[in-house]
């Protein structure tokens, strides 16, 4: 028996393929680099985010979860 696991025979890509290829990855590891800035809120609640804290409060009633 053989030491090394069995690879499936790969189709050679043509140059054109394999410069995608990296290009693609190229743009994963600068997509992965950059953070993403989160949206700006519309019409949120004011002050402490209400899910962390436990309550929420709309229209001057409070509802415990």
């Amino acid at each position: 028996m053989s030491d090394q696991p069995s690879v499936p025979d790969r189709k050679l890509l043509s140059p054109a393929a394999q410069r995608a290829l990296a290009e693609a990855e190229a743009r994963r590891r600068a997509a992965a680099a950059q953070p993403k800035a989160a949206p700006k809120e519309l019409q949120g609640p004011k002050g402490p985010e209400p899910t962390r804290y436990g309550d929420w409060e709309r229209k001057g009633i409070a509802s415990d979860f």
